[in-house]
């Protein structure tokens, strides 16, 4: 089999990536739903109210998090998964029941949306980790990559068929579907067999656990490098369901179909940078920093497209920006860290990540209501790129090294002491 696609040839890795793909097609095709259904249906084109919506949905993450790691390096993450993925599929279906049934509210989303996070919230963590029970170390940067690979080839389709649905049979049945979806994570958990997972030793129970993964992060610089930047990128750089939904109705004036369209032409990039990212043996810092500076630099682009396909070829490369970025920072983690703190860095990850756009969402949709979707997209830009040129010159500033060789240790058989 291909090195692009060696992970596949585990059978269990090979069950999880076929449920995860329908799963997160759905996802997908549920998100474009949401927005479209807030935006449209029960606001008048308040992007503030979009914002609320995504913010509630990952400020979850940013409080229970950490927590959730601890979950996942002290219990069986199959199990938590089966339970995480149900609740998850319930709220679809929730949902979508009140809307094909003419009753949904906004309050009503919004409350779904807080039980999503708070599904998601554990749900992140422990499926990050049991990426490593699945494969062995030396497959398992090919595995986060493939992990990519399939949420984005999701991403590529979902929006485009939620676009056409949206537009045929409305917004509930889209929410119904994404509930149905489940189904396939769900039975490829069970077929999971578990003689052949590789679990890491779980984690006694003891006080302060939560405080033991922090202490732990902040004795590794280039793991502190990453978490700042992905709050940051996180919160300012990567609404774009709440940017591109400003653009595509407020700024250009079109209808579901092109918005759901530019959520999948923006997976064209995406799946590119995860299937060139399964392609390397293990993370480079230079990847990660220029995957920062390239997305700041293509958003900034993008705020000044002057017709919406324009808008929509630019992100191409924004997404391959955003995952070269994103696929760097979580190998970098999954190999790189001590197996017994695993679950609660990857929570931490998570909870930078998502608790960045919690916060960065409702003031991304505020100023493009306030001041139009160009400046929202701009601001965005400029922020994530003074980021990575901040980040370039601490770098060089500090210990370029320590962060090289801290990050080279996490390649598969490599001593940390050889040059790139």
């Amino acid at each position: 089999m291909s090195a692009m696609f060696r992970s596949l040839e585990n059978r269990n890795y090979r069950l999880w990536a076929g449920g995860a793909l329908v799963s997160n097609t759905g996802t997908w095709m549920q998100r474009v739903a949401q927005d479209w259904l807030v935006l449209t249906v029960l606001t008048d084109h308040s992007g503030t109210a979009v914002g609320i919506t995504t913010g509630l949905q990952f400020l979850p993450m940013l409080l229970l998090g950490p927590y959730a790691g601890v979950l996942a390096d002290r219990f069986r993450k199959r199990v938590i998964l089966l339970w995480t993925q149900t609740a998850m599929g319930l709220c679809g279906l929730a949902v979508g029941l009140l809307v094909v049934t003419g009753s949904a509210q906004l309050w009503q989303v919004y409350a779904a949306a807080l039980c999503l996070g708070l599904a998601s919230a554990i749900d992140g963590p422990v499926r990050q980790a049991f990426v490593s029970e699945l494969v062995g170390r030396d497959h398992l940067a090919n595995a986060v990559s493939l992990n990519s690979a399939s949420f984005n080839t999701a991403r590529l389709t979902g929006p485009a068929i939620a676009g056409v649905l949206i537009a045929w049979i409305g917004t509930g049945p889209v929410f119904l579907l994404n509930a149905a979806s489940f189904a396939a994570v769900l039975v490829s958990l069970w077929r999971i067999r578990t003689s052949e997972l590789a679990p890491s030793v779980p984690v006694t129970r003891r006080k302060h656990q939560v405080a033991e993964g922090l202490g732990y992060v902040r004795r590794r610089p280039d793991l502190v490098l990453i978490l700042v930047m992905v709050g940051i990128l996180g919160a300012f750089g990567m609404n774009f369901p709440i940017t591109n939904a400003l653009m595509a109705t407020a700024e250009f004036r079109m209808g579901p179909g092109e918005f759901g369209l530019l959520g999948s032409i923006m997976a064209v990039g995406t799946l590119a940078g995860a299937l060139l990212a399964a392609r390397r043996s293990g993370p480079r810092l230079r990847y990660l920093l220029g995957g920062a500076l390239a997305l700041g630099f293509f958003t900034l682009i993008a705020s000044i497209s002057p017709s919406f396909w324009f808008y929509a070829a630019v992100l191409i490369p924004v997404g391959l920006a955003s995952i070269t970025f994103l696929n760097s920072c979580n190998t970098s983690i999954q190999l790189s860290v001590d197996p017994q703190f695993r679950g609660r860095v990857l929570a931490l990850y998570l909870a930078v990540l998502q608790g960045g756009t919690a916060l960065g969402a409702p003031l991304m949709g505020w100023v493009g209501t306030e001041f139009g979707a160009r400046w929202a997209v701009a601001a965005g830009g400029t922020i994530v790129l003074l980021t990575g040129l901040f980040s370039v010159v601490a770098i060089s500033r500090s210990s370029p090294l320590t962060l090289r060789a801290q990050l080279r240790s996490a390649l598969p058989g490599k001593s940390a002491a050889r040059t790139s």
